[in-house]
């Protein structure tokens, strides 16, 4: 747990709170605003290295840090540092190559040990072994390397520098890193980094999140791994809602998102994972299809598949649950049979919802903003697409709005209010719950279904495919809805 304060009385505060939940912490002292400041921790700094392990670090601005010093000041901060009782100094590469031996042995005097460490805010060296070399020779007790993963192949490479060594610490960094991070502990890493409180580095979870949702600490090599891949994916509650029901049935399994921008690049990656299984959300639906080894009938027909199972041999074989989900949402509230249902978008999510209605007997016409994309689905679900021109003048049972407008605050609601004329609405979008175009149908008295509802039921139904059992649906809907609720609570919304 990383430690990274403005003022000694909050770096000390810190490292009490943490060293309560990890034995292990890192006390980032160039994060502290001044000398005076780095003097004051000092001077109070007092540790048991039986009871804890905290790696001093002082990191300089040429490495990444936000020590000003020069190498002679840093060391000197370290070994007061150790002097304290910290078990390990981090020092980066830069500043160890312009040291002697007896300047890292200086810190060894005083019972700590050194760790070297290299740091690549821009991108992953390609040949990464030149770096452990470089690494290794500057004579430390253990090295880090820490590079920013452009790829989700780049991450795998980071945490290959770990395998089979117990002096290695390999930190992928960036939102692409993110899963090879909360795996780096099970690929052999001998730390894995989370925040205390402020992220020090780029795709550094909390504490929080990655000792209560992804439980990285206790996933070995028989943990199974599933993932949602998407673009953008920071939002998505499947990590939250899947590894609960996880822990709940105390299934050894993790679910990771992965933001995918190549799908050749997950694809390629995702066997040095091991993954099981994964979730597919924006814009992959569809793209996906081609690289599949087979396809369950019904998402052939739809022609986008949201779930995919990694059978033997490494054959995709993909399903579409957003249909499930659909029918679910929507049937409490309308008799679909003989309805008149309006859909918004012609997109991967489109075609699920499009083929659920009709096979439910709704009556459904389809409005895009290219027209050609809401014929091609009309005509591929056997239903009607319907000019924008003309929704003024219709009335329907139930709309649907299967496009992304309403997952950024700028965005306006995909229909005007005078467009707007059903009984009920109701939002893919499930992040905000209450999206612009559900708040419109409110204040004009028509009853709305949030997208979390059909979020959930579509994620039941991949946990259950995934697993080949009854998912915990009611701890699936709890932790969801509930995050839901302290989202918009806490942004008003």
């Amino acid at each position: 747990m990383v430690i990274a304060e403005r003022t000694a009385d909050a770096a000390l505060k810190a490292l009490r709170q943490t060293l309560k939940n990890s034995r292990t912490a890192e006390l980032r002292m160039d994060w502290l605003s001044s000398n005076a400041e780095i003097d004051r921790l000092i001077m109070r700094l007092q540790v048991d290295r039986k009871k804890a392990c905290v790696i001093a670090t002082m990191r300089r601005r040429a490495a990444g840090g936000k020590y000003a010093g020069d190498v002679h000041d840093q060391m000197l901060w370290l070994r007061f540092a150790a002097e304290c009782g910290c078990a390990w100094c981090d020092v980066e590469v830069e500043s160890a190559e312009r040291l002697d031996q007896y300047g890292l042995d200086e810190l060894r005097q005083v019972g700590a040990q050194v760790m070297i460490s290299f740091h690549d805010f821009r991108g992953t060296p390609r040949d990464l072994q030149a770096v452990v070399r470089r690494l290794e020779r500057c004579g430390g007790d253990a090295i880090k390397i820490a590079a920013h993963a452009r790829t989700i192949g780049d991450s795998v490479r980071v945490l290959s520098t770990a395998q089979g060594k117990r002096d290695v610490v390999a930190v992928p960094m960036g939102e692409v890193g993110l899963p090879a991070r909360i795996l780096a502990l099970r690929a052999g890493s001998a730390l894995a980094y989370a925040a205390a409180d402020q992220a020090t580095a780029p795709g550094q979870l909390s504490a929080g999140e990655m000792r209560g949702m992804y439980r990285a600490e206790k996933l070995d090599r028989r943990t199974s791994v599933y993932g949602v891949i998407g673009n953008p994916i920071a939002h998505s509650l499947s990590p939250l809602m899947h590894n609960a029901a996880f822990a709940a049935r105390r299934v050894n399994a993790v679910l990771l998102p992965f933001l995918v921008t190549d799908l050749k690049d997950f694809l390629a990656a995702a066997p040095k994972f091991g993954v099981k299984g994964f979730a597919i959300t924006l814009p992959h639906k569809q793209a996906i299809i081609p690289h599949l080894d087979g396809c369950d009938p019904l998402a052939a027909k739809i022609g986008a598949v949201n779930t995919v199972v990694v059978r033997g041999g490494g054959k995709l074989y993909g399903y579409n649950t957003d249909y499930v989900g659909v029918l679910r949402a929507l049937s409490s509230r309308v008799e679909l049979k003989g309805s008149r249902v309006l859909l918004l978008g012609a997109g991967g999510a489109a075609r699920a919802a499009a083929f659920a209605l009709v096979e439910a007997g709704a009556n459904v016409s389809i409005w895009a903003r290219r027209d050609a994309q809401s014929a091609g689905l009309a005509r591929d679900a056997n239903c009607e697409s319907i000019a924008r021109k003309k929704l003024k003048g219709e009335f329907f049972d139930a709309t649907v709005n299967s496009t992304p407008l309403g997952l950024r605050e700028s965005d306006a609601p995909p229909l005007r209010t005078d467009e707007l004329n059903c009984r009920v609405v109701m939002d893919m979008i499930y992040r905000p719950m209450r999206t612009k175009l559900l708040k419109l149908a409110e204040r004009r008295g028509i009853e709305t279904v949030s997208g979390a509802e059909m979020f959930i039921a579509q994620g039941i139904a991949q946990w259950e495919i995934w697993l080949g059992q009854h998912a915990p649906a009611e701890i699936m809907r709890r932790v969801t809805l509930a995050a839901l609720k302290r989202e918009e609570k806490r942004t008003g919304k």
